[in-house]
């Protein structure tokens, strides 16, 4: 009797004489990772027809469909890539496709489906998720009597999916050790792991999910497949509340275990392959080297064993680039980013006399610190530093009889909810100013103004650029002290720091109404 991987297995062999006629081979490409004593690959899937592997399940899909079918139309809900390879296929088999995608879906993605789609395509944008837009494509599929292009579980679908691993097999790069697979639906991960384990059947095929997106890890340890109450979508490609019926049981079967892999992690692979290979993936299509890399520092990867991540997408919307480099951290160098809430005296130079404490080699990516009332202020720092560094950090501390706070996935400290109080606050000038992203030159510039002026207020976050650049607030015992500070930041421009712009008053004003204290 035949089981449902066997069908799996015939739908890739059918799959193959099929895909081809819209879309190329895609390369298998080595991947060198600092600090990683691996054979990397990576499938990029982000150079094919539609930038992603999407178009091989849905060609297929609708390949498979009667002429009659066709002839009425095909019905999808995508929030991207799974729209793009159904319009794709849509304009080559000349039929009509009506796409359901969330209001909230880009332009540049709604614009994608578009331009592959041209006249055969309607987009229809309902509801502010996936999950709407899936019920409403549904409900319009079943009214009009029309086919549902199902983005993962239909066994056709998947068919044209694992024809990514057929490459993989053929082309001579193999046999792999460890292969990793990303899973919203389990569509990618169910196709691949079927054919890897025909070919290969010592091949490890781990599933990828994302931290609140693991509905198959769910499913899978529950025994049933389970409604997720929440879902991140920072990786929403593969944003998905619950497995599918087909691909729950493949995944089962098929899949010799799962990681789980946080945005952090998933910025810090997308800065990887852009070191590595230039390139910069969609969140989702960055998944598999994140796996990896968490396996590599957990010691779950021998050294020189094969590996093979799937670089799935590279749909990236631009306004993610920004929150992606933030994040990214530098792995290269087995540093992670920490945000340590440090208690200080309410005194002239704390902050100051602590960042000239600092350990050799650590970069200050992050400070945010308001005055409040009391004698025990409570700034926070961004550090980027080694396991080393922040033990030897957490060991000065002790000396002074204080310790660190890890506020690093905190909200307040996320969205930069920098509150301190004006009343106390003395004769306050604010300034903007620039400086060289440069070990001391911050230090520098604060030690000379500290001899008049105490720090109430501080908000700096590393760019990425050459220059570094801070609001700082200073406060002043007397109207002299103030002066004198104005004089001597004025001599300092052009030198150690490249610009300095004192906040006029109405700005001045401005902030301090708009940054009043949450507490007194």
């Amino acid at each position: 009797m035949s089981t449902l991987k066997d069908q799996l297995f015939e739908e890739i062999l059918q799959a193959r004489q099929r895909v081809y006629a819209v879309g190329e081979p895609t390369p298998l490409q080595r991947l060198y990772l600092p600090g990683v004593d691996a054979e990397v690959y990576a499938k990029r899937e982000d150079l094919g027809p539609i930038k992603a592997y999407k178009w091989r399940g849905a060609y297929n899909c609708m390949c498979k469909l009667t002429p009659e079918q066709r002839a009425g139309g095909v019905v999808a809900a995508s929030a991207g890539n799974h729209g793009q390879g159904v319009a794709l296929a849509a304009r080559r088999l000349g039929c009509k496709a009506h796409i359901f995608m969330p209001r909230s879906t880009p332009v540049v993605k709604q614009n994608a489906v578009k331009s592959h789609g041209g006249d055969n395509v309607e987009i229809v944008l309902i509801g502010d998720s996936y999950d709407a837009a899936s019920a409403a494509a549904h409900e319009f599929a079943d009214v009009n009597n029309l086919t549902f292009v199902h983005p993962y579980d239909d066994p056709a679908t998947m068919g044209g999916q694992g024809t990514l691993a057929d490459e993989v097999v053929m082309s001579g790069h193999g046999s792999f050790d460890r292969v990793y697979l990303q899973i919203g639906g389990g569509g990618l991960a169910a196709g691949c792991a079927c054919w890897f384990k025909k070919f290969w059947p010592d091949c490890k095929c781990i599933g990828v999910e994302g931290v609140n997106q693991a509905s198959m890890k769910l499913a899978v340890d529950s025994g049933e497949r389970k409604v997720l109450p929440y879902v991140d979508v920072f990786c929403d490609g593969t944003a998905v509340r619950v497995a599918g019926e087909y691909t729950y049981e493949l995944c089962r079967e098929l899949l010799d275990g799962f990681v789980t892999v946080s945005n952090d992690e998933v910025c810090q692979a997308i800065r990887s392959l852009w070191n590595g290979l230039r390139v910069v993936p969609e969140p989702s299509g960055a998944m598999g080297l994140a796996a990896l890399l968490q396996d590599w520092d957990a010691g779950k990867i021998k050294p020189g064993e094969k590996c093979l991540v799937v670089l799935s997408g590279g749909n990236m919307d631009f306004s993610q680039l920004g929150v992606v480099a933030a994040r990214g951290g530098v792995r290269e160098t087995n540093r992670t980013l920490r945000y340590l809430r440090i208690p200080m005296e309410t005194k002239r130079g704390q902050i100051i006399k602590y960042l000239n404490h600092i350990p050799e080699g650590v970069q200050l990516m992050d400070v945010q610190f308001g005055r409040l009332k009391g004698d025990i202020q409570h700034p926070v720092f961004g550090i980027l530093g080694t396991e080393a560094q922040f033990a030897e950090i957490e060991q000065g501390l002790a000396k002074r009889g204080l310790s660190a706070e890890d506020v690093t996935n905190d909200e307040d400290v996320q969205f930069r909810m920098i509150s301190y109080d004006r009343v106390h606050l003395s004769h306050p000038v604010f300034f903007v100013i620039e400086f060289p992203e440069r070990p001391g030159a911050f230090q520098e510039f604060m030690s000379g103004v500290g001899r008049y002026a105490n720090l109430c207020y501080f908000n700096y976050k590393y760019s990425g650029e050459h220059v570094g650049r801070a609001m700082v607030g200073l406060e002043f015992l007397t109207v002299e002290d103030r002066e004198a500070c104005r004089a001597f930041a004025e001599s300092m421009k052009g030198t150690t720091i490249q610009s300095i712009k004192e906040m006029p008053d109405n700005v001045r004003r401005r902030v301090l109404d708009n940054m009043s204290p949450m507490e007194r």
